[in-house]
């Protein structure tokens, strides 16, 4: 693949066997996969230079996308994405094999995101459980497998299971059966990664910053720079600028190479209408 080579670090959302790891692996089979505990210290962990790529979360088809990561990436970290991965994402209810036959738990844990997807099963089937918040799935998963005493579940993908020996209580216990998640993969170069798995579909991901004279028809003027150039946006979404109630920024995927003559256009073109761009590179899909 270019742009890496097996002495490459990554840093990734971990521990072990979290959806993001699995990502990771996809992109960077034959390198060195360091975990950490929150979304921050993996980007800083590239930001710094201690790891050369940072694999994070973006985007879950269900819930949305996960503000932490946008806004780190708009306010405090100056990052590329240089490729991005898809997958599709199934949830299980896993116990420790001791616990297999309790009829019900003292809690249930996991990310917030794979409570939220698995909501209509928690709620006909655990209604009176409590849910805690864990770090990652993974993490959950660890957890449960350290703590056999206790009667407690966590919410995780198949190869949590195997990696901390739980078994898998109920399958496939996800709201919708499409469910797949975003994870940019970051550095602090801009540049693509590219191999014969990736989509051909190249995408570049900008952060826009409008004018603050607010004036009326602003976002329209915004989305007519593409419109009339044929730029494809496959995504905007608004984000609190954080400087006061109504301040807000867009972050938009165009179907399109950055250094294309139309989006350089696009980029002057925001410019004079008082825009401020912050690009985060283009690159390309990866699915695993």
């Amino acid at each position: 693949m270019t742009g890496q080579a097996v002495s490459k670090r990554i840093s990734y959302l971990g521990p072990e066997a979290s959806f993001t790891h699995l990502a990771a692996t996809k992109v960077f089979p034959n390198s060195t996969l360091v975990p950490f505990t929150t979304i921050p210290e993996c980007i800083e962990a590239v930001a710094e230079g201690s790891v050369d790529y940072a694999v994070v979360p973006l985007e879950n088809a269900l819930e949305g996308s996960v503000p932490l990561t946008v806004d780190y990436l708009f306010h405090e970290a100056q990052l590329y994405v240089t490729a991005e991965v898809l997958s599709s994402i199934q949830q299980h209810l896993l116990v420790h094999p001791e616990n297999r036959d309790a009829e019900s738990f003292e809690a249930i844990y996991s990310h917030p995101h794979a409570l939220a997807q698995c909501h209509k099963f928690l709620y006909y089937t655990y209604k009176n459980t409590p849910l805690e918040q864990y770090s990652s799935t993974a993490a959950a998963a660890k957890m449960v497998s350290e703590l056999p005493e206790r009667n407690i579940a966590a919410i995780g993908n198949e190869f949590s299971a195997h990696k901390y020996g739980l078994d898998i209580l109920q399958r496939d216990i996800h709201d919708f059966h499409f469910n797949h998640t975003r994870f940019f993969v970051l550095s602090k170069s801009d540049h693509k990664l590219t191999d014969p798995s990736h989509d051909d579909q190249i995408k570049t991901t900008l952060m826009i910053t409008p004018p603050d004279d607010d004036r009326s028809g602003v976002l329209h003027q915004m989305l007519s720079v593409f419109a009339w150039r044929r730029l494809n946006l496959s995504k905007i979404e608004s984000r609190p600028l954080k400087t006061g109630l109504g301040d807000y920024f867009f972050i938009a995927d165009v179907l399109a190479d950055e250094n294309e003559t139309m989006m350089r256009g696009a980029f002057e073109e925001l410019a004079a209408l008082g825009c401020t761009v912050k690009t985060l590179g283009s690159y390309y899909t990866y699915k695993s």
